[in-house]
């Protein structure tokens, strides 16, 4: 088998397309993974929001933790790929219809932001009980104890965690291709069927994957690096 480089210049422009969509869905669904997981984690929490975690350990779980922890669990034991084919085939069914990328988007987001609670969790149950009882003696109000007293000590915590599921999610952007998003994989593919070359434009997308995720890994390491500090 011979290797064609007028192949891979032919397939290029296919690529940075590829790479854009690819790159916005995992930019997007990023986003909405670190956000809804927060949501999660601090509903999580409810009642005992502002109670240091010794006493939120006696209380009882409230009335929004258990919907809250059945659709969490739903989500994260449930296939991404079934995901996507419910919100992109059964959805327009009950009239909710949405682009391709957005419903990609919104999938990936919320399967992550599943375990990105998790990681919140972990971050929030580290800060020491004196961080707790500092504020309730300084009787900040419960807004303040959690923006300028914990988060910012949870999440510094947990940014190193919060980018290794960055990786997974880009590594899983090509999923996509089954609800007809044209990330980097989906064009490999149409161009491959068209032009009946596939070594060329999959080794591309291979080489291209291991190089993001290379990168990304550095950047880690370094905010890593930085936040110890």
């Amino acid at each position: 088998m011979k290797w064609d480089w007028n192949a891979v210049s032919d397939f290029m422009p296919h690529f940075w397309d590829g790479l854009l969509v690819t790159l916005q869905a995992l930019a997007l669904g990023s986003l909405l993974s670190f956000t809804l997981g927060l949501v999660w984690a601090l509903l999580m929490r409810t009642p005992s929001m502002g109670v240091p975690p010794g006493r939120a350990k006696s209380r009882a779980r409230g009335i929004v933790r258990w919907p809250v922890g059945v659709v969490t669990e739903f989500v994260r034991n449930t296939p991404l790929l079934v995901q996507l084919f419910f919100l992109f085939y059964v959805l327009p069914e009950w009239g909710l219809t949405f682009s391709a990328l957005t419903t990609g988007v919104f999938a990936i987001g919320l399967h992550y932001s599943t375990y990105t609670m998790q990681v919140y969790r972990a971050g929030i149950e580290a800060v020491p009980v004196g961080q707790w009882e500092a504020a309730t003696a300084l009787n900040l109000p419960r807004y303040r104890t959690w923006a300028a007293v914990i988060l910012p000590q949870a999440i510094r915590r947990v940014v190193p965690a919060l980018g290794n599921y960055v990786i997974a999610m880009l590594k899983d952007t090509p999923m996509l291709m089954v609800i007809t998003v044209l990330e980097m994989l989906g064009r490999a593919r149409l161009f491959s069927q068209q032009h009946f070359q596939f070594t060329e434009p999959l080794t591309v997308i291979g080489v291209a994957f291991v190089l993001i995720s290379y990168l990304a890994s550095l950047l880690l390491r370094a905010l890593e690096r930085r936040l110890v500090r």
